[in-house]
């Protein structure tokens, strides 16, 4: 009879032992699985700085305007570091053509990006959305200094509550890596005649 309750004790001590292990685990991955399965969500400018232009430059036009004002929308957000100011402008400058690129150099870019960052501060201005013309109203043309490219980017910028829009033509030239790069940009003429008046 002693064998019987000893072997009983046994199992019954081990069963308590494995629900012992089994609710400690339980316990365990309720509280350990939330932390693991949480994502660091990437900011809009780390999202932005992701691309490496070496081997993932933008494939058209539209595509290459677009990368600029998303990261033009970045440098007016104000969310980054000093770090990340410097590598937006550094990339920016990336999808410069070599003819606007000689125009100033890196140092005077960035001088003038910081003080236009502090006009947008003080007006309390932000770029909220912007839009680029479609493919099929990208605009091409051949000429002597190469083949050209136009379209439309469309800025909406919130003056604290007030949205207002600013229309930017820009024209892009084909580099010799069959890259499209920006060789400069102007405001739209049918908004420049509305800035005369």
């Amino acid at each position: 009879m002693k064998k019987k309750q000893q072997g009983s004790a046994k199992a019954f001590i081990i069963v308590i032992i494995m629900l012992a292990l089994v609710v400690g685990y339980y316990f365990y991955l309720s509280h350990k699985a939330p932390a693991a399965r949480e994502e660091k969500r990437l900011t809009e400018v780390e999202e932005v700085l992701l691309r490496n232009l070496s081997t993932d430059y933008p494939p058209s036009p539209k595509e290459v305007v677009k990368y600029y004002a998303e990261i033009t929308k970045c440098f007016y957000d104000g969310n980054y570091d000093d770090i990340q100011l410097k590598e937006l402008a550094d990339r920016s400058r990336e999808l410069f053509d070599d003819e606007l690129r000689a125009n100033q150099t890196d140092e005077d870019y960035f001088q003038d990006l910081q003080a236009d960052i502090a006009y947008y501060r003080q007006n309390n201005l932000k770029i909220s959305s912007y839009a680029t013309s479609s493919s099929v109203d990208v605009e091409y043309k051949k000429t002597s200094s190469g083949e050209l490219a136009s379209l439309y980017c469309l800025f909406n910028i919130r003056e604290g509550t007030v949205l207002k829009s600013s229309n930017h033509q820009f024209i892009l030239r084909k580099d010799e890596k069959g890259h499209w790069k920006i060789l400069g940009w102007t405001l739209a003429k049918e908004e420049e005649e509305a800035q005369s008046e």
